[in-house]
């Protein structure tokens, strides 16, 4: 609020400066308007120029008029036969006000029509049209401003949805660990449901934030890995390499998870030596990330109503968070599914 107070006053000081060099001007430079040809006393000269002065303060008016009432009024809502006798009427209220200060102020010298539209026109024509240039460049300007805010809240709001359509079905996959650990009745069952709680923890609460460092996020990686590879065993060859070279970079969280999780919905099962390989390097803030398991290619395979949706809001993501900062590639080919992600990060 005090930021947008701020801006205001600086607009309209801006406003105030402009007429003010706009107005003094004339008299800086010495050029005289609405003045007779020939020579006039001291008195006569400093009315002239009181009535010039005065002049500004219905031009100005008439500059806002247009400005803030007879373009959206009228020219926006394209009523231009009202714009047009509105405009008209502008015209001959800035000659009848300046009619009424001449015989006021000048007393001594005959009012001329003429004479009068002869040296008013030319000003109310460029009163109007810088008013009308300057009102479309502002609304321009404004328009573009609304309609990126409006693109910024629509990302957001999209980016959360789809982070919460991922968060689901990963805690389907922690459902799972435990359910098979307690089948097994495994000694690691309480350290087990420990690191789950900690994964657990990052996902409902740090994950709220843009940006975590590529550190915090790749320990979330290893940890679910290591909990699958207790879930498998020796069933499943599983090897992973992750190599940092900052731990200050950034990155969005939760953004690479879906990849390794598709691995390993997909990637076991029934499925003749079972193999994922996961590799994660970074150097000079560029994230190079691949993730490889082998996949059963019959047709007849069942498949849950979740399947793909994971991989799918991550490409969504990726697009709209990086763009160009980006490039992910998706094949399968002689059994293998086959993940290729390299991205730009944050410091």
């Amino acid at each position: 609020m005090t930021i947008n107070f701020s801006k205001k006053w600086i607009k309209i000081t801006l406003h105030i400066l402009v007429w003010v060099v706009l107005i003094t001007l004339p008299y800086i430079i010495n050029v005289n308007r609405s003045r007779p040809p020939h020579p006039i006393s001291s008195y006569d000269e400093n009315q002239f120029l009181r009535l010039n002065f005065i002049s500004y303060f219905y031009w100005i008016a008439i500059f806002y008029l247009n400005n803030k009432v007879l373009i959206p009024s009228f020219f926006y809502k394209k009523k231009y036969l009202w714009y047009g006798l509105s405009f008209i009427g502008c015209l001959l209220l800035a000659i009848t006000i300046h009619s009424v200060l001449f015989r006021i102020l000048l007393p001594n010298f005959d009012f001329n029509l003429a004479r009068t539209l002869w040296f008013n026109t030319p000003t109310f024509l460029l009163t109007i049209a810088a008013s009308t240039a300057f009102t479309m460049i502002s609304d321009r300007i404004s328009e573009e401003k609304r309609a990126l805010q409006r693109e910024q809240e629509n990302m957001k709001t999209e980016l959360s949805f789809l982070r919460s359509q991922i968060s689901p079905h990963f805690i389907f996959n922690v459902l799972n660990n435990i359910v098979a650990l307690v089948r097994l009745k495994s000694n690691e069952l309480e350290p087990t449901v420990m690191k789950l709680s900690g994964l657990m923890q990052y996902m409902l609460y740090e994950t709220d934030e843009e940006k975590v460092s590529i550190k915090t996020e790749t320990e979330y990686l290893q940890a679910y890995i290591d909990l699958q590879k207790q879930r498998f065993g020796k069933k499943v060859v599983i090897e992973t390499n992750i190599d940092i070279e900052s731990e200050f970079d950034e990155i969005e969280p939760m953004l690479l998870i879906p990849f390794i999780e598709n691995a390993f919905k997909h990637g076991v099962g029934m499925i003749e030596k079972p193999q994922i390989f996961v590799d994660l390097k970074t150097e000079d803030e560029l994230l190079t990330f691949t993730v490889r398991n082998k996949f059963s290619e019959d047709e007849n395979e069942v498949k849950d109503a979740a399947s793909g949706i994971g991989l799918a809001n991550v490409s969504r993501r990726l697009n709209l968070l990086y763009g160009k900062d980006h490039q992910l590639e998706i094949e399968k080919k002689d059994g293998w599914f086959n993940v290729y992600l390299t991205l730009k990060l944050t410091a």
